[in-house]
């Protein structure tokens, strides 16, 4: 049996490797590495143990730090792990600094590298996450994409590896989860007004202060607009809030993280979601929510080209508040968006299996 290595190290990457992991089962020896690059146990452990994960086979316990320091200190446990295990495949899932550093230690140990949710791209080069995805293309040996335009980008860029469409393997996730979603308990006891969940965690937007107060004041004006507000804050954004004196009014609009099956259950049963997340965006589609990105640019172009999804610039400068709400009171109903189109296009459940699939023929 051929023995591959798969790199996790942040929350998305747990949700996508689950259905992946019972799709190998059986098939292939998989060694499942944690590099410890989200340590909050709220988005970590959680995880492990809603997704029935099981214990990584190897923990790294890299921690936070500044990316450069971070990644390094990943690449030298990883080439450790790499050289006791020495698997036929290293598999990465997406575009953290995990993503890179398990990239990086298998080409560089001339290891294939197999590489989930390849050629998505935002075209901000000045975001990390777009770095590391167009840097781990140019590494992989198979680029396994999710979306027909992720397919295209790649065609268009030349890069040397097999490419293959497969799908999403976040819809896999969900799919799977999906009949025990409880929508109308995680907003019981909150009443009848229009229903929102928010989330940002983006350096871009909770690390400038400027900004951060800018969208939180957005915030503040849903809420006295007539909108319920579920407000799940990343450890980022409370610590920056904390630094720049914002913590109480932080704290009057947010709760702790929310586990997966929490998170899927509010967003199921809200009326819009407002987020700087990219792999919210899909997980609001996939739920028939609309989505309100608070960002310039998408990895997934489909969803503003199906309705699904608006963007709205976070700049502080131009009446954020204003700004948002007219987007929000401008969406069209949820029952009049192709829904269905999106869910077809990013392979209707069955990604997993086509991944397993692509590396029998990688293998071949």
């Amino acid at each position: 049996m051929k023995k591959i290595v798969t790199v996790v190290g942040a929350r998305p990457q747990f949700i996508k490797a689950a259905p992946v992991r019972k799709a190998l089962r059986g098939v292939v020896h998989e060694v499942l590495v944690h590099t410890g690059q989200h340590h909050d146990p709220g988005l970590s452990d959680v995880f492990f143990e809603q997704l029935h994960l099981g214990r990584p086979d190897h923990h790294l316990g890299v921690g936070s730090g500044p990316h450069g320091r971070q990644t390094g200190r990943m690449l030298e446990a990883l080439e450790e792990v790499l050289e006791q295990e020495r698997p036929e495949a290293v598999l990465v899932y997406g575009d953290t600094n995990s993503t890179l550093a398990g990239a990086l230690a298998a080409a560089k140990m001339r290891i294939p590298v197999v590489h989930v949710e390849a050629g998505v791209r935002s075209f901000n080069f000045g975001m990390p996450e777009e770095q590391n995805r167009v840097l781990v293309d140019r590494l992989s040996d198979l680029l396994l994409v999710p979306t027909l335009s992720a397919l295209e980008q790649l065609e268009q860029e030349g890069v040397p590896g097999r490419i293959t469409w497969i799908g999403d393997v976040m819809l896999d996730a969900l799919l799977g989860v999906q009949p025990g979603l409880d929508p109308a308990g995680a907003w019981a006891g909150r009443g009848t007004k229009r229903r929102i969940v928010v989330t940002l965690h983006r350096a871009e937007n909770v690390d400038d202060p400027v900004r951060l107060l800018a969208l939180l004041e957005a915030v503040e004006a849903l809420a006295r607009g007539g909108w319920v507000v579920i407000w799940p804050v990343h450890p980022r954004a409370r610590v920056r809030a904390e630094a720049a004196g914002m913590a109480a009014r932080l704290a009057h609009l947010t709760c702790p993280p929310l586990d997966y099956f929490a998170m899927l259950s509010a967003v199921a049963g809200a009326d819009v979601v407002v987020t700087d997340s990219g792999g919210l965006q899909k997980e609001a589609a996939y739920l028939e929510v609309p989505c309100v990105t608070l960002r310039t640019e998408t990895e997934w172009p489909e969803t503003l080209v199906l309705g699904l999804n608006r963007l709205v610039s976070p700049d502080p400068e131009a009446t954020l508040a204003e700004r948002l709400l007219a987007v929000l009171e401008s969406l069209p109903s949820s029952q009049d968006l192709p829904w269905e189109r999106f869910a077809v296009a990013a392979g209707s459940g069955k990604a997993s299996e086509r991944l397993v699939q692509a590396l029998g023929e990688l293998w071949a």
